[in-house]
Parts: C-alpha cells; sequence; structure tokens
C-alpha cells in the first residue's frame, strides 16, 4: 500500500507510548530537549501541498499544523522553523527523511513531525520512530452542491460529477462503489480540499473528502453553496484514525513535552480555538478519550 492510502485508511488506535516516568532513561533521552532549548529553535516538518492543515501562503508556511507548530514552540520558549516537505510514495520514507536521518537531497532532519498517523501497525514497523500526543481524530464525509442530494445513498449520484483526490481512499471508495457504477462520474483533484472547492465553483455536483478538508473548504468559500452530507457513508473503507506526532526514538523528551504541552491544550480550549480559526471543528483523539465504566 503506497503512503497515500496508508495515511488514509486507518481505524486501529493504542494508548500513547510513553513510559513511565521512573523508566525513562533521562540522561540520553534528556539531550534531544536540552538541544533544542540551548538553540532557541524547534525545527517542525510539515506537509507542503495538505490544506488546511499546512501549506505555503505566499512563501509562509499556514494551516492548523503550522499554527499549532507555533505554539509548540513559543510554549517551550523558542522560535519555530516550519520546513515544508513533499510526500514520498510511502509513509516510511517521510519519517526517515524528515524525523530520524534526514533526505538526499540535503533536506535537514526535523526535531518533530505533525500530522503522523497515531496507529498500531505503523508503530510496529517504525523502530527509529516515537509516536506521541495524538491530538486530532479524523475521518471521511461528503459534502454536494445544489444539483445532487447529499442524503441519498452515493449511487444515486450517478450521472452527477462527484470529485475527489486521485488515488486517496475516497477515489477508491467511489471507483468501486456498487460494483463501480460511479467510476465514470468521478473528477479527480490533486487535493482533498481542491476536491470540495470544485463543487463551490459548480465544476463538482458532489464529493468525498475528508471531514476537515470539507469543513475548512465550506468556511473559506463564505458563500453557502456546499452541504455537509449529515449521514454516515456506506461501506466507507475507512472508521477514521488519530492524528499525532512523530519524534526521534532518541528525542522522547521532546516528545513528552510536546504531549504535556498538547494535552493543556486540549483542555483549556486553545486546540479547539486553532481548529476553528480554519473552521474546523475538532474532534479528540479516540486514543486519549477517558473510557467510561
Amino acid at each position: 500500500m503506497d503512503r497515500r492510502s496508508l495515511l488514509k485508511s486507518l481505524g486501529a488506535v493504542v494508548g500513547t507510548l510513553a513510559l513511565p516516568a521512573a523508566l525513562r532513561p533521562s540522561p540520553l533521552w534528556a539531550a534531544p530537549l536540552e538541544k533544542v532549548k540551548a538553540l532557541g529553535v524547534l525545527r517542525v516538518g510539515l506537509y507542503a501541498d495538505n490544506r488546511p492543515w499546512s501549506w505555503d501562503d505566499g512563501g509562509k508556511a499556514a494551516g492548523i499544523d503550522a499554527d499549532l507548530a507555533r505554539t509548540l514552540a513559543q510554549g517551550l520558549g523558542v522560535r519555530a522553523d516550519i520546513a515544508l516537505f513533499t510526500a514520498d510514495e510511502e509513509l516510511s520514507d517521510d519519517l526517515r527523511n524528515v524525523v530520524w536521518r534526514g533526505g538526499l537531497l540535503g533536506f535537514q532532519a526535523c526535531d518533530v513531525m505533525l500530522h503522523v498517523p497515531f496507529d498500531r501497525q505503523i508503530m510496529a514497523a517504525e523502530d527509529d520512530v516515537a509516536f506521541l500526543a495524538p491530538y486530532y481524530r479524523e475521518s471521511f464525509a461528503a459534502a454536494c452542491g445544489e444539483a445532487a442530494d447529499c442524503e441519498a445513498m452515493p449511487v444515486r449520484w450517478k450521472g452527477r460529477r462527484i470529485a475527489a483526490e486521485l488515488d486517496s481512499i475516497p477515489d477508491f471508495y467511489l471507483l468501486g462503489h456498487a460494483g463501480g457504477a460511479l467510476a465514470k462520474d468521478v473528477v479527480h483533484s490533486s487535493t482533498g480540499y481542491a476536491a470540495v472547492a470544485a463543487v463551490g465553483r459548480g465544476e463538482a455536483d458532489a464529493v468525498v473528502a475528508t471531514s476537515a478538508q470539507i469543513e475548512a473548504a465550506i468556511h473559506d468559500g463564505k458563500d453557502g453553496s456546499i452541504r455537509r452530507r449529515k449521514s454516515f457513508l456506506p461501506a466507507m473503507l475507512s472508521p477514521g484514525w488519530d492524528i499525532g506526532v512523530a519524534v526521534g526514538e532518541n528525542s522522547r523528551s521532546l516528545g513528552f513535552a510536546i504531549e504535556e504541552q498538547i494535552a493543556a491544550m486540549s483542555a483549556d480550549g486553545r486546540l479547539e480555538a486553532i481548529f476553528a480559526r480554519h473552521g474546523v471543528e475538532w474532534r479528540p483523539a479516540l486514543a486519549v478519550q477517558p473510557s467510561t465504566p
């Protein structure tokens, strides 16, 4: 499975990997956090074309993750150095290039990478990376323009233009739905956000994308022409997944400090406010929600 498919088809969640304080080998793990503070800079890796999470806005990193990166750096008492990078074919390539080794073309490894799936299988496969601080629960949804009945079964959209990001889970879902009945109606876009925006411009009648992409595009459009589907998509390939951060295995002290900050931001409303600025409803990660008796 390629990086994009893996990133968007996650469902399994687990608790954080943090060890009890008494079991942490602090002399080894303290150095990365101390180094960040000594240099006065937190280098954060973000995807370059991942609106509303992160993108290049006239030479400056913008988006939910960009705002979160700057807030985390401020909490550590340092400045944020945000490095936007292009996604590779596999998530493991991104983790290698951004977190623990650096890119072959001179890309400097970052102290932390945001927007990483917090998933059991990925964790087990990445020995050089620590996954921590899940901060959002993502899922797929649909939205429509005036020409489509958004609450109808998707097969009823046959004959309408249905937008989706190329080679994404929504794309695979639509191409295979109802035995391929919608395959000829799928209109491809470069990103999920662009697919939603196509509905607002009248270039598509319906769209399947992530909840964050749909909410942000509706917020940015401000014309009320896009309506979000209220009901679940039948037979969707993923029930949702948690998003967290990644640091090098030898940088857990930095990861723990970031995890503490995100927990505080979740509790005092700052994290929800960052999402709200971009029109996205903050949904707590399942991995950190308290269990009910």
